[in-house]
């Protein structure tokens, strides 16, 4: 009876063989059929907008020889701020605060390392649609206790710009693999599979230090009659089509 058990699990181990063998020849001889009758591309596209949305960052900064005196510092520099937004027609509520700290300063260069004040410190940033708007808001910020104003550009309608941007390298490989069909005497055929990555462009924010103006006759803002720098959206694509 063992022996008869032993003869079946045999059996069927060598049939579970050859079923598997059978399988992998038939989509070895797909692949093969495949990689004859397609030709696979690559292509890069790209999509060039104009940004929609202007990026106003800077930080407030106050340091006393007392916390509480240093609080208020940076409170009188968020109230003038609010102040600037009303004035130009701006919700304070739009700007938003990514970081606000609070820490001991001390002097390193003592022995025994003397606290001698604290510093306030809050990050702030707005955005505005509006971009006539940007040369007065950097201009009254240059007036006010803050440091490290910055503009940046983006674009918020950035799903258009990729699908726009993977439809441009879609074109670029479908040409691509037709010239490779022509001039293999072949006809293109179908798309059959693609892959595809966007690149988005993160906002650049360069340094623009707030300066003061000395001299009597104010100087117009220096983004004045400049244009904003475009966003583009680039996108990869590999697609595999099939040949007639």
């Amino acid at each position: 009876m063992q022996n008869l058990k032993a003869f079946f699990a045999i059996v069927m181990i060598a049939a579970f063989v050859m079923f598997a063998g059978a399988i992998s020849a038939a989509a070895q001889d797909r692949t093969h059929n495949l990689q004859s009758n397609a030709v696979s591309v690559g292509a890069d596209g790209q999509f060039e907008s104009e940004p929609d949305t202007a990026l106003v960052q800077f930080n407030i900064s106050a340091q006393q020889e007392k916390l509480q005196d240093a609080t208020q510092q940076a409170n009188q520099a968020a109230e003038q701020i609010r102040q600037l937004l009303r004035s130009n027609g701006i919700d304070p509520r739009e700007a938003q605060i990514s970081r606000f700290a609070t820490q001991p300063v001390y002097d390193y260069k003592n022995p025994k390392r003397k606290l001698v004040g604290y510093r306030v410190d809050a990050n702030v940033s707005i955005k505005l649609k509006d971009f006539t708007k940007i040369g007065p808001i950097t201009e009254g910020l240059s007036t006010l206790d803050v440091t490290d104003t910055s503009i940046s550009y983006l674009l918020e309608n950035m799903d258009s710009a990729k699908i726009k941007a993977v439809e441009d390298a879609l074109r670029r490989a479908h040409d691509i693999a037709g010239a490779v069909a022509q001039s293999s005497g072949r006809t293109l055929g179908e798309l059959s599979y693609a892959s595809v990555d966007t690149y988005a462009p993160q906002p650049v924010r360069p340094m623009m230090k707030a300066m003061m103006m000395t001299s009597n006759e104010a100087a117009p803002p220096a983004t004045t009659e400049f244009g904003a720098q475009k966003v583009t959206v680039t996108a990869h694509v590999t697609a595999l089509y099939e040949l007639k």
